[in-house]
Formats: structure tokens, sequence, C-alpha cells
């Protein structure tokens, strides 16, 4: 019988400790600052099917400009909205509202940035 709980207690441990992982916290906006070109989307990290983007997004002077939005066999930009570093995540405003998304970094690097939306999505970028 202790075997069996002993076993069970490693499986139970093996799944929770491979789902945790370290997400980064910014400190500054400068830490995004640029140009980001979205490459593709997820909706969850294990979702085998990723979805290619086109558009960028630019963070310049606490500025976030999306350009190259694909709608309806057209591209189009969306106009400046602000965005802030907040208790180490990335918060954007949502134009003509008064709310906010927020996203997680998960990794990022010189070239690469992650992003994870608040409802589970996840933003691939490659800076420009």
């Amino acid at each position: 019988m202790k075997k069996i709980n002993l076993a069970s207690l490693l499986l139970v441990l093996s799944v929770f400790g491979s789902a945790v992982y370290a997400d980064v916290t910014l400190q500054s906006k400068e830490e995004v600052e640029g140009t980001w070109k979205l490459q593709s989307t997820k909706n969850s990290l294990t979702d085998k099917q990723a979805i290619n983007r086109e558009d960028t997004w630019v963070f310049k002077n606490g500025k976030v400009t999306i350009l190259h939005i694909p709608r309806e066999g057209t591209y189009y930009d969306q106009p400046p909205v602000d965005y802030v570093i907040e208790d180490g995540k990335l918060k954007t405003a949502i134009v003509g509202s008064n709310r906010f998304e927020l996203y997680t970094v998960v990794e990022k690097d010189d070239n690469n940035m992650t992003l994870k939306g608040k409802y589970g999505g996840y933003y691939y970028f490659n800076k420009k």
C-alpha cells in the first residue's frame, strides 16, 4: 500500500511540476520599447496549431500602435493607446474604452518576446 501511495504522490508532483514556469517581471516601459512583429498566436500553450499573424506593435513614449492589422481583405492601423507596466505586467488601453488589456511576459530577450493575455492566449513576437 505504501508503494502505491508513493507512486501516486510522485505522479501528482510530476504533473504539477511540469506546468510551473516563471514569468518575466517587467521593471520599466523601456524593456518593451521598439517595434515588434507579431509572428503568431496560440489559444493555449499546448495548442498544436499556431495562427500566423501580420501585424506589428510599436511601443514608443508610453504609447503602443498596432500596424498592418488584416481585416476583410485589407489592412488598417490602430490609433496609438497608452501602455504602462504595472506589477511587472504589460497593461495596454483598449481603443475607445477606459478598460485595459493585461499581458504577462512569459519569455523575453533582445530579439524575441512571448506575451500571455489575461484569457490565456499566447502572442509570439520578433523584434524588428
